[in-house]
């Protein structure tokens, strides 16, 4: 008997048409009213005045359906929709899945920000520069850098962007060509070691001590070399350790020429605690779709800044903003840039969430959101620690945990043959966000990644564990019930091989119904044929 199992959002599911199946021949929503006769003399044949290239050939074969029919499809879909505002989300470590305050939400749908354009004289434009300048400065004071770009869009572009400004810099000095090589830890995000081999660096990585969960000092010594251009790695790892060698490792880097830039896109359980720049790293990136409380906007639209020390400043993409005593201006006067890397400013809408946010919470409030983080961390952890199945790696060494912790199912996969791909297919039908595995490669053996940020409720964290507990039980005691799940969502199973073969990829409803033909509906009803077999596996 589980009684907290029963209560709570479930994963939802309508089995929704598609648009183009609903509605009947000659229902409207909305009727335009009919041009009287002295405003069409006025005005002429407004058709006539688009070129003939651009006109339909006939009207699209748009589906018809009432008003209250549209209102009900989209209702629908939105439930059918997971997302931080109907479930849990703790199961996605490394996304930092905050909630987003809806009045920043507010703020960015101002006609003062939604009616602006980029291409407006920067005259027009001067509460959004002072925003943004001022926004710089704060970032500057969290990280202990002296110059930010607000440009890049996500995590890989800021550390490719801060790859290119290493690249710049050791071009300048004439020392580029003997300096080829970036080293990463296979812990980091793997844009540590992509985005650099994007910008032309021959890549070193360094792996940890499989007893400790760190690289060892004298494994990373013997890696650095007189080739080695720059050190670019996460800290803290994924794990939910922080690398207590980064101090050395910075050291040991700058005395070959090189530069380090680290990726602080784990900064939610040090926010207010550490400035990366005051440990002597050169460069840094933030991610505001995670500590800074910007959506994720499924993928995007991210915003990542970059902070570097003075002596790179120069080589920040273009345009920075300027202060003088006439006001705000955009610089482009920048012969030592990169460029641009984004258009126009980047996400403008991320930056002013972002500003809104910090803002509110203050210093004392930018602590705070660290400490509850790191709490609501360590309380899982003592909560998963005892399902039959789970461990935690490297838990003698570091038995606390930062941000997040990286957890293992090898024990359960062992036993039961049920890992991590099983298990997420049956926690999507409890209306939990699926767990996040782990960058490859799997150090950890099966692995799965929670991460509860300062705004999870202890009461979400309870029921995300007896959930966790229930089905790892289930994987002991009744493994078929993982053979169709989930169950109980709007999408049974994604096909494989339609996901890998292009041929069968449709980007629109014509070209499904043109490639697929009629397997949609007949999929639809052995799906529900499935489920109903099922009765009371789905809840």
């Amino acid at each position: 008997m589980s009684p907290k199992r029963t209560t709570g959002y479930r994963a939802v599911s309508w089995n929704e048409p598609i648009v183009y199946e609903l509605g009947s021949e000659g229902r409207r929503g909305f009727r335009v009213p009919v041009s009287e006769p002295e405003l069409k003399k006025a005005v002429g044949d407004v058709i006539q005045t688009i070129p003939p290239k651009m006109r339909r050939a006939a009207s699209p074969p748009l589906p018809q359906l009432s008003e209250p029919e549209v209102v009900r499809h989209f209702i629908r879909l939105s439930q059918e929709t997971f997302g931080v505002d109907s479930g849990i989300n703790v199961g996605v470590g490394t996304c930092t899945m905050k909630y987003s305050p809806r009045v920043n939400e507010a703020l960015v749908r101002s006609p003062k920000l939604t009616e602006l354009h980029p291409l407006q004289d920067e005259r027009d434009v001067q509460g959004i520069l002072e925003l943004m300048y001022r926004f710089e400065g704060m970032l500057c004071e969290i990280s202990g850098m002296d110059a930010f770009s607000l440009q890049p869009r996500g995590g890989a572009h800021a550390v490719f962007t801060n790859a290119r400004i290493i690249d710049s810099y050791l071009k300048d000095r004439g020392e580029r060509e003997g300096k080829d090589e970036i080293i990463t830890t296979v812990l980091s995000h793997p844009c540590n070691g992509a985005s650099p081999a994007a910008a032309g660096f021959r890549v070193r990585t360094v792996y940890p001590d499989m007893e400790t969960g760190i690289p060892d000092i004298e494994a990373f010594k013997e890696i650095v070399s007189k080739r080695t251009a720059g050190l670019m790695i996460t800290d803290p790892y994924d794990t939910g350790v922080f690398d207590t060698n980064l101090g050395e490792y910075i050291k040991i880097v700058h005395e070959v020429g090189g530069l380090v830039a680290i990726d602080q896109a784990n900064l939610n359980s040090v926010l207010g605690r550490l400035r990366i720049g005051d440990l002597g790293a050169d460069l840094c990136q933030f991610n505001l779709h995670k500590s800074f409380s910007t959506p994720h906007a499924s993928g995007g639209p991210g915003c990542s800044p970059i902070g570097v020390k003075q002596e790179l400043a120069a080589y920040l993409p273009a345009p920075i903003i300027q202060r003088d005593p006439t006001g705000f201006h955009l610089s482009y006067d920048r012969p030592k840039s990169i460029g641009k890397v984004a258009e126009f400013y980047g996400v403008v809408p991320n930056v002013v969430r972002a500003y809104g946010w910090v803002r509110s919470m203050g210093a004392e409030g930018l602590l705070e959101t660290s400490a509850a983080a790191v709490i609501n961390d360590n309380y899982l952890i003592k909560k998963l620690s005892g399902i039959k199945g789970v461990t935690l790696p490297w838990s003698d060494t570091f038995p606390t945990r930062l941000q997040e912790a990286r957890f293992s199912l090898e024990t359960l996969k062992r036993e039961t043959g049920i890992g991590i791909e099983e298990l997420n297919r049956r926690l999507v039908d409890y209306g939990v966000q699926r767990l996040f595995p782990g960058h490859e490669p799997w150090i950890v053996p099966e692995p799965f990644t929670p991460e509860p940020s300062e705004s999870s409720p202890k009461e979400d964290l309870d029921r995300f564990a007896d959930i966790m507990r229930e089905v790892c039980q289930e994987a002991y005691s009744d493994k078929g019930v993982f053979r169709d799940a989930p169950h109980n969502c709007s999408i049974h199973r994604v096909d494989s091989k339609t996901a890998t073969d292009p041929g069968r990829w449709a980007l629109t409803w014509r070209a499904y119904r043109r490639k697929h033909g009629g397997e949609y509906v007949g999929r639809r009803r052995r799906l529900r044929g499935r489920r109903s077999r099922r009765g009371g596996r789905t809840g």
